[in-house]
């Protein structure tokens, strides 16, 4: 009997050897055009078109598929052998797979002569002889060798692809982190191996958590992919699978034939989908009644006729977050059953995957709004000295931690530089050092000493608990003096990069962390010669797994002395590039820990920029602060601010005069500004209020408040300080 002739129709779900089935673009199957095949000869074995299993080499000895010729006798590749323990020859393959049962995605037992299709090989492969045969002469199965009941359709075996194409969709899916890279996931592994192109529609904005969103339901497309029209992602033209001069599809221009935005109205068709779950055939009909409500009119120029598109709601933990549609061209086999399950299980997955990444986003963006709350949104710009600063998480898992840095103006022109670190880097970390801050701001408004505010951050940590403990570094710098004066917690000791090029790391005692309680603090004052630069840093920026502290220390103090060479002798390096040129420093595994830094650049006030004076608290003072103010003004030629200067100063020291019973301070510096500073005795700070007709004073710091640049006052620990400044032109 003449030998019956089963036909395979190509699937999306074949592909190359090797090929990840997720990976979209090297997935695609470069098909021939049908050529004209004559019927094997009889007795011409049967060769699989595409190998099924994964591992085993082909090769001599390897066993190969067999099945019965005309006459009956068994028919076996020639050198492959293959049999069972009884000595019976049995169907071997290059690998081991579980038989597909079932009628599903099955093609019928016969096809007539002449209108079949071979099953499309991949580019460079030719097609094998007897390919088209997908049965041997005898009713036997060629995959299989096994023998199949009369009138039941023969199996395509499918379904290990669609197992292992949803795995490794999954997992693509599933690498992603944020949502813009979960959502090229699912397009890149379903298109072209699942469908031809894809539209990914996401709620705007997006629920996080258990947020009850308020408004309407507004669906937003995030993004479109679809397989090019002439090139595949390598370059290489795709013949014609099955018109010669095809026309130019609609699904090569998806987002300009769709619409962007779509309101779900409630009760509407594209409501009851959505709600449904489940996905849809686009021919079902709830879905032709959605499809325009979601891509407005041209839904029929985009959609094509048939199962060529299915509809799948995406569902995250607790509600409905958008839809996927999947498009597959009209020439192509349309969906089956089985297609809705698979796309079930990557909507499935988008969704949860999308609902966690919001999650994440969420958190991280809670902890970057923590971490520069804590830290200094911009660094002030006191008189004498320029500041820097970097910040550096221990990973992008963990923003927040427990280093930070501040710098506090203080009267008198000086500046409080800080630099501390809680142990850990977590929210309870962080949490830790925004109480330390902030403890550390009010003791240097206090203006007092370094070692004192050490002190009572102690005090503050063995507040909140008996595990809390940080290291610190507290300076304060006066650029009149050129003098610096620092206290140290167990914190790593600054690095000064003087002006020649030289880098010092400057010797301080280093105190006992705090947090420990019952321990005395030191201060230590040194030189701070204009132009050099003052490093403040943490221990995250020296120590790691590969390096001790002090062999980080001595390479950051050679990384400083390098990078001051480049600018010369006479010329400092610029502050900002030194602190990137500092972290450049930072090899691999060196991130174990966070990084505070805080760079000071020590420009000084010159001692002819400074007139200083002492005042009697006597009736005559005013009048002796105008004068010496005028005098010193001529001095620096600026003469033209003689008027404001002497109506602000007399003002200010009439203040002072009233209340005080010890001299009175008068200094003046002049900078880019013209600054002045009242000192006295009395701790209460002057308050602006406005002075009613009948009062006989009140109206001094209305006219300072007027015609100054800026003012301001300051408790000392024995009295305070009134100061205003004005512009020098």
């Amino acid at each position: 009997m003449d030998a019956t002739r089963v036909t395979e129709q190509p699937t999306s779900f074949e592909r190359p050897q090797g090929a990840d089935p997720a990976e979209g673009r090297g997935a695609l199957l470069r098909t021939q055009k049908p050529a004209d095949r004559t019927p094997a000869p009889a007795g011409t074995p049967a060769l699989p078109v595409q190998a099924r299993a994964e591992g085993t080499p082909s090769g001599p000895g390897t066993a190969a598929p067999c099945g019965k010729g005309r006459d009956g006798a068994q028919t076996q590749i020639p050198g492959s052998t293959g049999k069972d323990g009884k000595g019976t020859q049995v169907p071997v393959g290059k690998g081991k797979e579980p038989p597909v049962n079932g009628p599903e995605h099955s093609q019928p037992a016969a096809a007539e002569p002449g209108a079949h299709r071979p099953r499309p090989a991949p580019e460079a492969i030719p097609p094998q002889p007897g390919a088209e045969q997908e049965r041997t002469p005898g009713g036997q199965e060629r995959r299989t060798g096994r023998g199949l009941p009369p009138g039941r359709p023969m199996p395509m075996r499918r379904d290990g692809d669609r197992l292992r194409f949803v795995g490794a969709a999954t997992r693509r899916i599933a690498r992603g982190l944020d949502l813009d890279e979960i959502v090229m996931g699912l397009c890149r592994a379903t298109v072209p191996t699942f469908s031809d192109a894809i539209l990914v529609y996401l709620r705007d904005p997006l629920p996080v958590g258990d947020e009850r969103p308020t408004g309407p339901v507004v669906l937003r497309l995030r993004r479109t992919d679809r397989i090019p029209e002439e090139r595949d992602t390598d370059g290489v033209l795709l013949p014609p699978a099955f018109d010669p001069e095809p026309e130019p599809s609609p699904l090569a221009e998806l987002s300009s034939l769709t619409t962007e935005l779509c309101e779900v109205r409630p009760g509407g068709a594209l409501n009851e989908v959505l709600r449904g779950v489940r996905p849809v055939f686009a021919d079902a009909p709830a879905a032709r009644a959605a499809l325009p409500e979601l891509l407005g009119d041209s839904a029929e120029t985009v959609v094509p006729s048939g199962q060529h598109a299915i509809l799948a709601p995406l569902r995250g933990r607790r509600r409905v977050i958008g839809a996927a549609l999947f498009l597959r061209r009209p020439e192509r086999l349309a969906f089956e059953a089985d297609d809705l399950l698979v796309a079930a299980q990557l909507a499935t997955h988008s969704a949860l995957g999308i609902d966690k990444a919001v999650l994440y986003g969420r958190e991280a963006y809670i902890a970057d709004e923590l971490q520069r709350t804590m830290l200094p949104e911009t660094l002030p710009r006191p008189t004498g000295v320029r500041l820097a600063s970097r910040y550096l998480p221990a990973a992008e898992t963990a923003r927040v931690g427990g280093d930070w840095y501040d710098a506090i103006p203080l009267p008198g022109s000086r500046v409080a530089l800080v630099v501390g670190d809680v142990m850990g880097h977590s929210m309870t970390s962080a949490a830790i050092m925004g109480q330390l801050r902030t403890t550390a701001q009010t003791l240097a408004n206090l203006d007092l000493p370094p070692q004192e505010v050490l002190h009572h951050l102690d005090e503050q940590a063995q507040r909140l608990g008996t595990d809390r403990m940080a290291t610190c570094l507290y300076a304060v710098y006066d650029p009149v003096t050129h003098r610096i004066t620092i206290a140290n917690a167990g914190h790593p000791p600054p690095v000064l990069l003087h002006l020649g090029g030289r880098a010092e790391v400057l010797r301080v005692p280093p105190g006992a962390p705090i947090g420990v309680g019952g321990v005395d603090f030191e201060a230590v004052e040194l030189d701070a010669p204009a132009g050099a630069t003052l490093l403040l840093y943490t221990d995250g920026l020296v120590e790691s797994r590969l390096r001790d502290v002090w062999t980080g220390i001595e390479q950051l103090r050679e990384k400083l002395a390098a990078t001051a060479q480049l600018t010369g002798p006479d010329h400092p390096p610029p502050l900002e590039a030194l602190c990137d040129e500092v972290l450049d420093m930072l090899g691999p595994g060196d991130r174990d820990d966070d990084i505070a830094l805080l760079a000071a650049r020590f420009d000084g006030i010159a001692p002819s920029d400074v007139a200083y004076w002492q005042l009697e608290p006597e009736e005559t003072a005013p009048g002796q602060a105008r004068r010496l103010a005028r005098r010193a003004l001529a001095r620096w030629g600026l003469e033209d601010l003689s008027d404001s200067v002497e109506l602000l100063v007399s003002e200010v020291v009439t203040n002072a005069v009233r209340y005080t019973s010890r001299p009175v301070t008068l200094r003046l510096l002049r900078t880019d500004v013209l600054r002045c500073e009242v000192g006295d005795d009395v701790p209460q700070l002057p308050r602006l209020r406005q002075a009613r007709a009948t009062d006989e004073g009140g109206r001094g710091l209305y006219l300072v408040n007027k015609l100054a640049r800026r003012w301001g006052a300051t408790r000392l620990s024995m009295g305070k300080v009134v100061w205003f400044e004005l512009n020098r032109s």
